[in-house]
């Protein structure tokens, strides 16, 4: 029986002592309390100035604050207030990793040192103003409108709001790739006065862009939208029905003039071989006798009243008819 009395009392100290212990641990760590740091933002552009706010729930006048960018220490700087270290984004290695450290070497009540958890700064791209097109479609029902609207730049997901004037008539559309974001709807008519614009926006606070107000093509009075559009199709029509009558108007007017090109040029065929024959006779007869030769003569001046003057001499040509023989040779008709 008194061995298990002392087991009872070995354990109950036991149990009294580690209470004690995680009294003193409770106590110590209430003392020595882990920093926070903190910003106002956590994503930035590049450029943009921030601060990192370094605090601890104890304050003490005597605490030092130090600020760590990964192993690389930065600056300390005695405050009693929650400091405060400000920098700019200027390349990738400022975004972090950040952490602070907090110490007391002279208060008794705060002898220890502690860091905080590392702090990152996410870069984004801001979003470049929007561009927003239209379309409208005539359908039975009435003008079924497309409005489509992208951000060329900015950092990804970009949500895009659709607005008539200033008022939205459409939810937020979330694009995590760089396409437009679309808003269909259909309206029995439009007026032409109607102002559309879309906003874009990402997680960059202060940043949103909005593209240029846009009007809805004019409709005339009987409310028929985009009526170019609608009679295109029957022009084009129109017009290739009207060539395709040309076609068969003109062509067989051309192959009949061909035609008959052909006919003649059969017929006369051998007509300007006889000219070119009757030509070679000529020539030949009047170097041999047909015609008289003549002789050159000289001009001879003249003297008339004082005057000198020259006397010119003509020569008049004899044409003779020929007809081809029976072989084709030239014969000369007397």
């Amino acid at each position: 029986m008194m061995w298990k009395k002392t087991f009872l009392v070995f354990l109950f100290s036991l149990s009294i002592q580690n209470a004690v212990l995680d009294d003193e641990r409770t106590k110590k760590t209430d003392e020595c309390p882990s920093p926070r740091l903190s910003s106002q933002t956590t994503v930035v552009t590049k450029g943009q100035n921030v601060s990192l706010i370094c605090s601890i729930e104890k304050k003490s006048p005597t605490i030092m604050y130090a600020f760590y960018r990964g192993d690389k220490y930065l600056r300390t700087k005695d405050n009693g207030e929650s400091n405060i270290f400000n920098l700019r984004i200027s390349e990738a290695r400022d975004l972090g990793p950040y952490k602070c450290k907090v110490q007391d070497s002279i208060s008794s009540a705060y002898r220890c040192s502690k860091y905080s958890p590392d702090f990152n700064f996410t870069l984004l791209d801001p979003v470049a103003t929007p561009v927003l097109n239209i379309s409208v479609i005539q359908t039975e029902a009435g003008l079924y409108i497309t409005l489509r609207c992208i951000s060329p730049n900015g950092s990804l997901p970009i949500n895009y709001t659709f607005f008539e004037k200033n008022v939205a008539i459409s939810p937020a559309i979330s694009k995590d790739v760089r396409e437009p974001a679309e808003f269909n709807f259909t309206q029995k008519s439009t007026q032409g006065d109607e102002e559309y614009r879309c906003k874009a926006k990402n997680r960059l606070l202060n940043n949103a862009k909005y593209s240029q107000h846009t009007l809805i093509p004019l409709t005339d009075g009987d409310g028929c939208a985009l009526c170019l559009q609608v009679l295109l199709p029957g022009l084009l029509l129109v017009l290739i029905v009207i060539a395709v009558i040309l076609a068969c108007w003109i062509l067989p007017k051309y192959k009949a003039r061909k035609s008959m090109r052909d006919n003649v040029s059969r017929d006369y065929g051998d007509t300007p071989m006889e000219a070119v024959e009757y030509a070679n006779f000529y020539r030949n007869q009047a170097d041999k006798e047909s015609v008289p030769r003549l002789e050159p003569r000289q001009y001879v001046p003249t003297a008339q009243d004082g005057t000198n003057s020259q006397e010119l001499h003509y020569a008049t040509p004899t044409f003779q008819k020929v007809a081809s023989g029976k072989h084709g040779e030239p014969l000369l008709l007397k």
